[in-house]
């Protein structure tokens, strides 16, 4: 793979968008190749941080006059962007006008990672973790791998891992602007397909067709790893074998057995075609990783793991962040038991299986969540369904929209959610008063959820709960 792809690669890349996660791991690939990298991003971040301590010349205004000497023509230069970036930036516009033809950040992907045998995990939800979880039990046994990641995994506080040589490349395969549909899998897993992305698909139907497409993509001989129960019909090729896996669902070719949920331990067995892994340990122990869990395991066996190395990986597994990420455990000193998490989840079955699974973690305590709805379309989509996920919190508090490369919609607030939330506590508020907020009240439980910014309000809410004498 790296022969292959630097004999492809430019001597220099500017990435539009550099600070998206998506993005950034394509930019420390292009890094470890010695390969000058520039770009543009709306707003620094830590992750933005990282990468210019990394090498990357970044800068955060749309003014082309900031583009870097060296990029004035495509003959040794690559331009590369993300959706996300609107056609109107004026970067854009100019290294367009030098002669650049854009690439779509998952083209670059797709050609990065056709020469090895990919393993592609996509899904409406699920496969941020599930694809961590196989990167960290392959990376860490006998066989090593690639991987192109969608959260920065903790275990390694990045979002890319690289094996000189390496045969597989795990890849975290995003429907969003059918960019999946981009990738030649060897294995492909489908962890979910609740519909998302209405405003690029119109319909649950073109969501459906998209997955079914993506499994057609898969190689002659490679294998198909699916849900149990989902409505889409896989499509795939002559030669690839499909497997089933389900936590639950016992008639699925991998599934889970003897779960047992022990004081701050999860304990289960994997069990498919050849393989059996006993006693495994979840490192990230919540009932809605046992399903991601047993997708791993299948792939990480099918790419030739043991299930030592399963077992292992698999326990040792600290998760990605803002995946069920603890800022508090309850038995800090000054925390009074009191529990901080964070976790992405950004559609209503996700906020859903979060709440669901720190109520069994927690019995009998209070959950406050915290929400931010991401993009006005998603809002409009499913505002009774976010209302109906939520509703199984005790407490309830939402922000304002988070637009993210959107424009408003005229009546699309965070009120259609509020008003259809039916916990005994809410409340409604500008995220700018947020910490305010907090201050005044008290916590057993405490989850900031969606795929908008509230992470950045984290330690301060963390000082917040650390800092409460009752």
């Amino acid at each position: 793979m790296q022969n292959q792809a630097n004999q492809t690669l430019p001597s220099k890349i500017y990435f539009l968008g550099a600070g998206g996660i998506g993005m950034a791991n394509l930019v420390r690939f292009a890094l470890s190749r010695g390969i000058r990298v520039a770009g543009y991003d709306r707003t620094p971040s830590p992750l933005t941080d990282r990468l210019q301590a990394e090498g990357a010349e970044l800068v955060f205004e749309d003014d082309p006059a900031l583009i870097p000497s060296g990029f004035d023509s495509p003959e040794d230069a690559m331009l590369v962007y993300t959706p996300a970036v609107p056609q109107s930036n004026r970067i854009f516009t100019e290294l367009r006008a030098r002669g650049f033809v854009p690439v779509k950040r998952a083209a670059l992907l797709g050609m990065l990672t056709a020469p090895t045998k990919a393993i592609c995990v996509a899904g409406s939800h699920g496969k941020t973790t599930t694809s961590s979880m196989i990167a960290h039990i392959l990376y860490g046994s006998r066989i090593g791998c690639d991987a192109f990641l969608g959260g920065i995994l903790r275990n390694y506080d990045s979002n890319l891992l690289l094996t000189p040589g390496a045969e597989y490349s795990v890849v975290e395969a995003d429907e969003y602007d059918r960019s999946f549909l981009q990738l030649k899998p060897w294995t492909a897993i489908v962890t979910s397909t609740d519909p998302d992305h209405l405003d690029i698909y119109g319909d649950e139907a073109h969501y459906l067709e998209a997955f079914s497409d993506f499994t057609a993509l898969i190689r002659p001989g490679g294998n198909l790893i699916v849900h149990t129960g989902l409505k889409f019909r896989p499509r795939t090729a002559q030669g690839v074998t499909t497997y089933t896996y389900s936590a639950k669902d016992d008639k699925a070719d991998y599934h889970a057995e003897n779960v047992r949920f022990l004081p701050g331990e999860l304990i289960f067995d994997v069990v498919g075609p050849s393989l059996q892994v006993r006693d495994i340990s979840l490192g990230v122990p919540l009932e809605i990783n046992v399903d991601n869990a047993v997708a791993a395991a299948a792939a990480s066996a099918l790419a030739g793991a043991t299930p030592d190395e399963i077992r292992q990986g698999l326990a040792t597994f600290l998760g990605a962040k803002r995946r069920f990420e603890f800022w508090l455990k309850g038995n800090e000193p000054g925390a009074r038991g009191r529990v901080l998490l964070d976790d992405y989840a950004h559609s209503p079955n996700e906020v859903a299986a979060s709440i669901a699974s720190v109520r069994r973690l927690y019995p009998g305590r209070k959950i406050t969540v915290i929400f931010q709805p991401h993009l006005y379309t998603r809002t409009r989509d499913f505002a009774p369904d976010f209302a109906e996920a939520l509703s199984e919190a005790d407490d309830v508090v939402l922000t304002e929209i988070y637009p993210a490369r959107e424009l408003p919609i005229e009546g699309v607030t965070s009120d259609l959610i509020y008003q259809a939330v039916k916990s005994p506590d809410k409340a409604l508020i500008c995220r700018k008063d947020l910490l305010d907020l907090l201050k005044k009240r008290n916590f057993e439980i405490l989850m900031t959820l969606g795929a908008a910014d509230l992470d950045r309000l984290l330690p301060g809410i963390r000082e917040i709960m650390l800092s409460r004498k009752d």
